[in-house]
């Protein structure tokens, strides 16, 4: 869904999008976006980080956030993963509950417009 027509997300606007679709799961990690930034969600010590090296990386990824997905750009050198890898498990069983609807994608898909 979020494809060529897509604008370059700004680094702001990518963190909030990321505070507002993964906040709510109960294992802290963060992710650091290409300009260095971090964000983090689920509380305060996360337990691992992951490196988005590009925004095109960013809008893929949120486009549709399985654990799959992020597992192909980690194997395509897209993202990168620091910290304990066997904690990054715990984080990727709870990206897995993750459900957004088609309105919601969209919805997120538009304010990528916003600054």
């Amino acid at each position: 869904m979020l494809g060529l027509l897509a604008p370059q997300p700004s680094p702001a606007r990518a963190a909030g999008i990321l505070r507002e679709v993964f906040g709510g799961l109960p294992t802290p990690f963060a992710f650091r976006l290409w300009d260095g930034q971090e964000v983090r969600v689920g509380g305060d010590r996360p337990v691992c980080t992951v490196v988005i090296k590009a925004p095109e990386t960013f809008r893929r990824l949120i486009g549709n956030p399985t654990p799959y997905h992020f597992a192909a750009a980690y194997v395509e050198s897209a993202i990168d993963l620091e910290g304990d890898l066997f904690a990054a498990m715990d984080v990727a069983n709870a990206v897995e509950t993750l459900r957004l609807s088609p309105l919601r994608k969209l919805r997120i898909f538009l304010s990528l417009w916003k600054a």
